[in-house]
């Protein structure tokens, strides 16, 4: 099976990125919205990045609009936006989908590792999270509604 590090992205600029680069480190990967419920969790998710980042933490978000419409801008207003309310400097990818046959590869290798309740593998909603050891095994699958900051005790254990 292929590993998280054989996959490039895009990045909200639309440089491609090996995620080779993060080998060694522990990912939190994060598909988001700007209009969603779920937004503020944004703010979480940047104040894990302060407090963990140099322990070996990286988040990686990647916007996703196939959940009500919910991320309709372009990558600049999603980056503008995630700046200016919540102060993000987690890498953010381009907009990608994350179910369905244009699913990202990345997301596929995802939800093949650790499908969600009852088995399925489709992603419910934005801010489904996904913790990756430094290995690059897929090691858990939080649901939308787990706060980030409820991250903190299992994502130490793999620091």
């Amino acid at each position: 099976m292929a590993s998280i590090y054989d996959f490039s992205v895009k990045d909200i600029h639309g440089k491609t990125v090996k995620l080779g680069v993060y080998k060694g480190k522990v990912l939190l990967v994060v598909n988001t919205a700007s209009k969603c419920g779920f937004t503020p969790q944004y703010k979480g998710l940047e104040k894990l990045y302060q407090s963990l980042r140099g322990k070996g933490l990286e988040i990686l978000g990647f916007p996703c609009n196939q959940f009500g419409a919910q991320e309709p801008g372009s990558e600049e207003e999603i980056e503008t936006f995630c700046e200016v309310n919540y102060g993000v400097t987690f890498p953010l990818f381009a907009k990608i989908d994350v179910n369905g046959d244009d699913a990202a590869p990345v997301y596929k290798l995802l939800k093949k590792a650790k499908p969600g309740l009852l088995g399925t593998e489709a992603i419910k909603w934005n801010f489904t999270k996904f913790l990756v050891d430094r290995d690059g095994n897929v090691v858990e699958r939080y649901a939308p509604n787990v706060e980030p900051e409820s991250l903190t005790g299992d994502i130490a254990k793999l620091l």
